[in-house]
């Protein structure tokens, strides 16, 4: 069986965005030579997601608006995690709803979706470096 390992790194600009990261999974699908098998796709941060979902801008904002009104940034007094010096309490919560991970098969060297599945980065704590590990195993 092979194993292949390889990090994606992103400095998000915005506090909260989205990013479509299929292209770049598909990519070390196909370097990491694996026909059939798993990748597995980690956000590496517990203020950051990946999800699967539709690539549609309207999606998107919805997904914004609901998380912001499920945890709101601000007040920032309104986080007990806040206390701690930290103004991120609300991306840890947004992390927890919309995931930290997913896997996806892979068949005759192809991520195997179901229609208009993509793979997408979350950033709910931007302005600073952070990784996304993906790992991939299989013949």
């Amino acid at each position: 069986m092979k194993s292949y390992r390889k990090e994606l790194i992103f400095d998000v600009k915005k506090r909260m965005d989205f990013i479509n990261i299929t292209n770049d999974v598909q990519n070390a699908v196909e370097e990491s030579g694996v026909m059939e098998g798993l990748v597995l796709v980690n956000a590496m941060h517990i203020t950051a997601s990946v999800f699967i979902n539709d690539n549609e801008s309207g999606l998107h904002n919805d997904y914004k608006q609901w998380l912001e009104s499920l945890a709101p940034h601000e007040p920032l007094s309104k986080y007990r995690h806040n206390r701690t010096g930290e103004d991120n309490g609300d991306a840890h919560l947004k992390r927890q709803v919309m995931g930290r991970e997913v896997v996806v098969a892979i068949t005759k060297g192809e991520l195997d979706f179901g229609p208009w599945e993509q793979i997408f980065y979350g950033e709910f704590d931007g302005m600073r470096r952070k990784r996304v590990l993906i790992k991939i195993i299989g013949e």
